[in-house]
């Protein structure tokens, strides 16, 4: 797996980040929306310094993660019980 290393501009900061070629443009969104997302949080002005704003912005993105992944568990689920219970009706 070649890596290479791309500059990111997050909230007034460039850093140098190693990552998988295949996984640049993701990288560079995630970039963005990190960006993004703190700036809204520094221009609300609730919290003030950049590891107060990078910790709020790192929360929040945890917080819709796991939100969508119970989401998605949740209609797995669903979805294995009507296939079970047509299996059931199928095999009766």
């Amino acid at each position: 797996m070649t890596t290479e290393t791309l500059s990111v501009h997050i909230l007034g900061k460039d850093y140098q980040v190693a990552c998988p070629v295949e996984e640049r443009d993701a990288l560079l969104r995630a970039a963005s929306e990190l960006d993004r997302r703190m700036r809204d949080i520094r221009q609300s002005g609730s919290v003030i310094g950049v590891e107060r704003i990078a910790v709020m912005a790192a929360l929040n993105l945890s917080n819709e993660v796991l939100q969508t992944a119970d989401s998605t568990r949740k209609e797995d689920q669903a979805l294995l019980d009507e296939l079970h219970h047509r299996i059931d009706q199928v095999l009766s």
